[in-house]
C-alpha cells in the first residue's frame, strides 16, 4: 500500500493541547500517537501539535508526569484543532481567562475538544447548552445532574459542528483515528490502527463500559436487558417483577440467571448500582447528601448512609474528600468485582457451600 501524500504546499494541521492540572497522560498520548504515526508514513508531516496552559507554567498529570506548557495559543485557523484536556478536579475548574478564550474561539468557528473532564470546562464555558456531549462514565451522572440543559450520552465521542467532547483513555484514540480518516482517507487510518494494534476502530457512538465488574459479552440477553432497565431507572428503582415483566421472562428464572452469571440477586445489584450512582454525585456535584439520597433512589436517608458505608467503608460525606487538594492521588475505593465477590462469599457462607 502506498503511502499517503499531503497535498503539495498544503501545511501540516495545527493541534493545540491545553492541559488542565492532573490532566490523564493516557488520554493525552492515545489522542497523539496516531498522529505521530501519520506524519512517520507520510511524505511530509501532516499534523503538528504543542501544548499549553492558562499560562506559561509546568502542568503536572494525575500520574505524576510534568509537561512545559506555553500559553494560550495565539492565531489559529479553521483547519487547526484545540484539545482541551482535563481529569480529576476539572470538574471545578473555573479559570475565567480560559473560558473567555474559548468563548471567543468557538465565536470564530475554531474546532474545540474537550477531553474527559473538560467536558466541565466547556460547559461552564457555555459551549455544551442544547448540544450533546460526553464524559467518561464515572462523572457521566453528575454532569448530567449538574448541566440538564445538555444532552449527556455515555458513548466514546460526540461530534457536533466546531465542539467535539470525548471521553477520554483510549477513546481519544478513536476520536483521532475518526478525524484523521476525514483528513486523509480509511487506508492511511487501516495502517495507523495497525501499528498501534487498535482494533477494531470504534464509531464516537459506541459505548464506553462492557463488564460492569463482569464479562458482560457473554451474559444471557434477558440479564444484559435487566441491567439496561436498572441502569436507566436508578432514581426510581423498578421492583424485580416489572424487570421480569420487561425483559419476559419468569421473575424465578431471571434471579436464577442473575446468580449464576454476576453472583447476586437483581435486589443486590441494583443496590450497587445505585450506591456507584451516588457516589459519582458526592464527588461531582454540589448536591447535598439527603439529595443525592433521593436521586439514588433511597427512600431514607438513614438507609443510604447505612449501605454506602456498608459498600464503601466510608460515610457519604467523608467520599466528598476522594481527593483533597493536599493529597497527589485519588481514592476511589470499592470496585464493582470486589462487591461482587463479597456477595458470592457471603452466599456460600449461607447456603454451606
Amino acid at each position: 500500500m502506498m503511502s499517503p501524500r499531503s497535498p503539495k504546499g498544503a501545511e501540516a494541521k495545527q493541534i493545540s493541547c491545553i492541559l488542565l492540572p492532573r490532566f490523564n497522560m493516557m488520554g493525552m498520548v492515545s489522542l497523539l500517537e496516531p498522529t505521530r504515526i501519520a506524519n512517520y508514513l507520510s511524505d511530509a508531516p501532516l499534523y503538528t501539535h504543542s501544548f499549553h496552559a492558562a499560562e506559561a507554567c509546568k502542568v503536572t498529570s494525575s500520574n505524576g508526569m510534568e509537561v512545559t506548557c506555553m500559553g494560550l495559543p495565539g492565531k489559529l485557523t479553521r483547519d487547526d484543532i484545540v484539545f482541551v484536556a482535563g481529569s480529576w478536579g476539572a470538574e471545578n475548574y473555573r479559570d475565567p481567562a480560559l473560558l473567555a478564550w474559548l468563548r471567543r474561539k468557538a465565536r470564530l468557528g475554531i474546532r474545540l475538544c474537550a477531553i474527559e473532564i473538560a467536558s466541565y470546562v466547556f460547559a461552564r464555558a457555555g459551549l455544551l447548552a442544547g448540544r450533546q456531549a460526553t464524559t467518561h462514565w464515572s462523572y457521566l451522572a453528575g454532569f448530567q445532574e449538574k448541566f440538564p440543559d445538555i444532552l449527556a450520552a455515555e458513548q466514546l465521542f460526540t461530534i457536533d459542528g466546531n465542539i467535539m467532547t470525548c471521553a477520554g483513555s483510549t477513546a481519544a484514540s478513536d476520536l483521532m483515528l475518526h478525524l484523521i480518516q476525514e483528513d486523509h482517507g480509511a487506508p492511511l487510518v487501516g495502517e495507523i490502527s495497525d501499528i498501534i494494534m487498535h482494533h477494531p476502530v470504534r464509531p464516537g457512538q459506541a459505548p464506553q463500559r462492557k463488564t460492569m465488574g463482569r464479562g458482560v459479552d457473554t451474559l444471557p440477553d434477558g440479564v444484559r436487558a435487566a441491567i439496561d432497565l436498572i441502569e436507566g431507572n436508578i432514581t426510581e428503582p423498578l421492583r424485580v417483577p416489572e424487570i421480569a415483566h420487561h425483559v419476559g421472562i419468569s421473575q424465578r428464572q431471571l434471579e436464577r440467571q442473575f446468580n449464576q452469571t454476576i453472583g447476586c440477586s437483581v435486589v443486590q445489584f441494583g443496590m450497587l448500582l445505585r450506591l456507584q450512582h451516588a457516589r459519582v454525585l458526592l464527588i461531582s456535584t454540589d448536591l447535598s447528601v439527603r439529595e443525592i439520597s433521593a436521586a439514588s433512589g433511597f427512600n431514607s436517608l438513614s438507609h443510604f448512609a447505612y449501605a454506602f458505608r456498608k459498600c464503601f467503608d466510608r460515610r457519604p460525606s467523608e467520599y466528598r474528600q476522594a481527593w483533597p487538594d493536599a493529597e497527589d492521588a485519588p481514592s476511589w475505593p470499592g470496585t464493582l468485582a470486589k462487591y461482587l465477590d463479597t456477595l458470592q462469599v457471603n452466599q456460600r457462607m449461607r447456603t454451606g457451600q
